[in-house]
């Protein structure tokens, strides 16, 4: 979240902010509620000063001075506690109308109130395959060869859920493995995290666990929720400490589950694997100082086009507008992948993105750095990114890869993991 002095001191800047982002928040109500808080804390603190003082003249005082002093110290430390007892219950509200502002915006990123405003940055080195029949899409040729399962799925745990087969499950372990490897590679620690989280670790992340427009599925009679991706586990990773400068950047990556309740999505661009209930991703991860993390950004994003032009999947990499960027985010860019059975002749769907935080996520998770030979602290920088969201990276490998015989290319960079060059149907 931002600093308070920084929201107050800069209120129109934030207000303006909001509005670009589509948020509600009610910047002049925190201003007016921390101004007060402010107030009450100066009265607090000149009641106390003058209760200390009331407190040293006891002891040098007379026998008859003693008991009015008492009483009057007593009536100051009365007053002082109702005062902060006021603070308490305002303090309370001036951090929820907090947690509502959203991260200022890099003043290079599209400004408009919806995706309709994204820019396109860059394609890949690949282009959309041309074929010569008429490509089905994945869930169609999942069901002929025996790869995907709704109907089951739906059988056993609702819609939106399903079973992979066969070697569609051989598959994903490749693409997580192929994932991992590039990320260890470049110096990431491996992980797999719990699929659950503290829910002050969600809002620390910026995620709302409970409430009319959650996405988060919330286990009964618990502060614990399932996590929407490894980055709410791997942002909580260091909450509550203090490290050296010289740690820094720390660069991680996390396989986990992932659960969303993705409450209002349809239509047939959300079609089978496009928008599940649950799924698998391979997350990336970074805790950097202020001064390093633009060029994680980029970074980040160089590499989940790398994992894309190493698959031989044609994609464009896409600006996020300010009105869509999501509340913690200073700038995202999104990869999205050419999907030929998506729309009437193929579409550009979804299957990274990766974001910079800033310091929006450390101060509500309390992550700080020292620098060596200075006083104080400072709070570190955050960015997570998509290196492969395992549903949506299939739909786009079965799509591209398919062939006129209905059997599916295996991508030369997962044949070594999967231990074949191609998937055919099962006799």
């Amino acid at each position: 979240m931002l600093d308070r002095k920084f929201i107050v001191d800069n209120a129109a800047l934030v207000a303006e902010n909001c509005t670009r982002r589509n948020s509600k928040a009610d910047v002049p109500r925190f201003v007016e509620l921390e101004l007060k808080r402010r107030k009450l804390q100066v009265e607090v603190d000149e009641i106390n000063r003058a209760a200390n003082d009331v407190s040293g003249k006891i002891g040098k005082a007379k026998p008859e001075e003693r008991d009015a002093l008492k009483a009057e110290g007593r009536s100051l430390r009365e007053k002082a506690t109702g005062l902060q007892n006021d603070m308490t219950s305002l303090e309370a509200e001036i951090d929820a109308v907090q947690r509502t502002i959203p991260n200022l915006s890099h003043p290079n990123a599209p400004v408009g109130t919806d995706d309709g405003a994204n820019t396109e940055v860059k394609k890949g080195k690949h282009a959309p395959p041309k074929f010569d029949f008429k490509p089905l899409d994945h869930l169609d040729l999942g069901t002929k060869l025996d790869l995907i399962d709704m109907e089951a799925g739906a059988k056993v745990a609702g819609s939106g859920f399903y079973f992979l087969k066969n070697d569609a499950v051989l598959l994903e372990l490749a693409l997580q493995r192929y994932a991992i490897e590039v990320l260890m590679k470049e110096g990431f620690t491996p992980t797999i995290t719990p699929d659950l989280a503290r829910n002050e670790v969600l809002h620390g992340t910026g995620y709302i666990p409970r409430g009319p427009e959650t996405q988060i599925y919330s286990i009964a009679d618990s502060d614990l929720s399932l996590v929407a991706t490894a980055e709410i586990t791997l942002g909580g990773y260091y909450a509550n400490e203090i490290m050296d400068e010289e740690k820094f950047p720390i660069k991680m990556c996390g396989i986990s589950h992932c659960y969303r309740t993705e409450a209002g999505a349809a239509g047939r661009a959300t079609r089978g694997l496009y928008r599940v209930h649950q799924f698998t991703k391979v997350e990336m991860f970074a805790f950097t100082l202020p001064e390093q993390s633009d060029a994680m950004l980029e970074y980040f994003c160089e590499l989940e086009c790398k994992i894309f032009d190493g698959l031989g999947i044609a994609y464009r990499v896409i600006d996020t507008a300010t009105g869509d960027l999501g509340g913690p985010a200073y700038r995202k860019y999104d990869l999205e992948a050419w999907m030929p059975g998506r729309g009437t002749a193929g579409e550009y769907g979804e299957v990274t993105s990766t974001s910079n935080c800033t310091d929006y996520q450390a101060r509500r998770l309390g992550i700080r750095f020292r620098k060596k030979g200075e006083k104080g602290t400072h709070f570190v920088h955050t960015l997570n990114g998509t290196a492969v969201a395992l549903s949506r990276c299939i739909i786009a490998v079965m799509e591209n890869y398919q062939q006129a015989d209905g059997s599916i290319l295996v991508p030369e960079v997962l044949r070594a993991f999967m231990g074949k060059d191609r998937i055919v149907p099962r006799s």
